[in-house]
Order: C-alpha cells, then structure tokens, then sequence
C-alpha cells in the first residue's frame, strides 16, 4: 500500500467479525479518487459491512487508507473533514429543524461552541437546494416522511464538502423520480472531484456508475468498469443467474431470466 493518489481508498486484508462469525474475509480494494464506485451483490454479501468497516464504524482487522493517509494514524477531526457519511435508517431526532440537521454536517469545519460562518451557511443552503428540501428547512424532521427526511440527511452529507462520501443504501424511501435526482447529484459530486462509494440495490442505477465491486458472501469476486461486459457477467453470476443484464435505448436494464 505504498502507492500515492490516484487512489482516495485502499484497503488490505479486511476483515470483519460480528457476534463471533466472519462477515468480510481479507479484503482488498483500490478506490480510483474522483470517481463513483458502487458495491453490488446478493442480501448478506457483506456489502453494509464493508463500507461500515472502511469508515471506521465497526471493528475490522487490516488497513484502510483515505487520501493515502492511514485512517486509524489521523485525528479524529481530521477523519471528519476527509470522510462524510450517509448510513441506513440514522436515528436522528426528530425534534431537529431540516437547517440544523443540515448545518451538522458543517461541524467539523467549525471551532468549538462557534457560531456558523457565512461559508457554512452557504454550504448548507447550497445542500439543502440541491436535495429540494430548502423549503422545509424551519420544519421539523419528525413532519417528514422517510424519502423526505433521506433527501435532508443526504444534504447534510453534502454539506460537510469532503473529498470522500460514503453512502449505505442512499435510495432507501425515495420515489423514482427523486431516485433520479439523486443520480443527478452524485454525477455533480463527481463532476467537482469528490470520490463517492455507495451500497445499491437498485443494479440498472448502479451500472450508471464508473465501477463496481462485486460481492459473495464476503468477498469481492469482481471489481471492473461498469461499461465492462465481465463486470455485468459477475453481477448476473452472485445472483445465480437469475437475472439478465441488458441494454436498452442506451440504459441498463435489469430483468428476471425466462
């Protein structure tokens, strides 16, 4: 792991143990810096634990870089300027304004008991406009409803403007329309350089991606470009095949195999 950027993640060896049984079993990644990779696979694939593992939010055995850095060498503070993260089913109290929630994602970019600065402000207005929640930002979170509240933690993530951003599932409760605005908006994440790895379910969205991790039971069998036809044979391979990959009018469709 000696090698510099281009690489913004890198792991080696990790490894993950949860409630005595091994969940990631050595495992290696190289994260390209600016691009999107999204990690697919079948329900118990490891998928959730892996990223969890990279943020440092489970215990894990092995290495994990950021930004060349060793993660577990940096201050804590440090770790939350480089890293914003975007999990399933955050509990978040529901007391909390939409701008507030929002403005969390700034914290780390402030000093202790400050006031918000007129950049932080910017930020979050900025965030909160992208994820069409700036309407709501002197609503409660409790007043929303699931794909609401996603798109305000979604924009809190963005506010933080750090080069790395993981997201757990970040489609959870959105309808499609709003699946697509969030596609839109990690293509802008990209566009100025931030590096995100996202979990998805959704395979047609994922293969929107400029690369895929492909995970079995707690390994990657593949990681390649979306645009690679070995890349869509080891999706339709960790589902058994009972899934086709096809293209149609320049998208990727998913279907059941006849």
């Amino acid at each position: 792991m000696n090698a510099p950027m281009p690489w913004a993640l890198q792991t080696r060896g990790l490894q993950v143990q949860l409630g005595g049984r091994a969940v990631l079993h050595g495992v290696d990644l190289d994260i390209a810096s600016g691009e999107w990779t999204c990690v697919v696979g079948p329900n118990g694939a490891g998928k959730s634990t892996l990223l969890k593992a990279v943020a440092g939010l489970l215990p894990a055995q092995g290495q994990v870089r950021w930004q060349g850095q060793e993660r577990d060498a940096m201050q804590r503070r440090e770790r939350a300027r480089l890293l914003s993260w975007l999990g399933q089913g955050e509990a978040v109290s529901l007391d909390l304004r939409v701008y507030d929630v929002a403005m969390l994602g700034r914290l780390p970019h402030q000093d202790w008991l400050a006031a918000p600065s007129a950049q932080d402000q910017a930020m979050v207005k900025a965030a909160l406009q992208a994820t069409q929640a700036w309407d709501w930002r002197e609503r409660s979170l409790g007043e929303l409803s699931g794909g609401e509240r996603q798109r305000v933690l979604l924009a809190r993530a963005m506010a933080g403007n750090a080069p790395l951003m993981l997201m757990d599932e970040p489609m959870a409760n959105l309808d499609p329309p709003h699946q697509v605005d969030w596609l839109e908006q990690v293509q802008c994440l990209r566009a100025q350089g931030t590096t995100v790895l996202s979990v998805l379910h959704e395979i047609g969205m994922a293969l929107q991606a400029d690369s895929l991790v492909v995970m079995r039971e707690g390994r990657v069998v593949h990681h390649g470009a979306a645009s690679d036809a070995a890349t869509r044979q080891a999706i339709e391979d960790v589902f058994a095949q009972r899934i086709r990959i096809l293209a149609v009018d320049g998208q990727w469709v998913v279907l059941p195999r006849a």
